[in-house]
């Protein structure tokens, strides 16, 4: 049976206990409203945090906050067992590791950065290929 674009239904409770699957939902929502928090917070002006992040790449910035948005609802595709939390994991993975070497780039052409957007982009890139995997792993097909 086809299902209407837009109608979530749940999964069926023993299917939502996979605790791998509610482990990598708590992770996915908790980084996604870390990160949306973090990001807002100098992309919108907050001075210490402004100061805090010194030499930021405006573009990888600006990623990675709208990607926090991305992170809560493939936490959400997890949670509810869904093909579709696994694509956007995916999807979110290799946009990632792009904006990851557009970094690189960056950086290689001489352009200001900080350390720790070297650690936290490896950080991302990491746990979202992990997640992709697990949830490629465990959301049935």
């Amino acid at each position: 049976m086809v299902e209407p674009i837009g109608k979530l239904r749940a999964a069926p409770a023993a299917a939502r206990r996979d605790p791998w699957l509610l482990l990598a939902a708590a992770v996915a929502i908790v980084f996604g409203l870390a990160t949306i928090r973090a990001g807002g917070q100098v992309l919108f002006g907050v001075p210490d945090a402004v100061a805090d992040a010194g030499n930021y790449v405006p573009f990888v910035l600006w990623f990675n906050f709208v990607a926090g948005f991305f992170y809560v609802l493939a936490g959400i595709g997890f949670w509810l067992r869904r093909r579709w939390g696994f694509l956007l994991a995916a999807a979110i993975a290799a946009a990632t590791v792009a904006v990851f070497a557009a970094f690189g780039i960056h950086v290689a052409l001489g352009g200001a950065w900080e350390p720790r957007t070297l650690v936290a982009m490896t950080l991302r890139s990491v746990v979202w290929i992990a997640l992709a995997l697990l949830a490629a792993r465990r959301i049935p097909r």
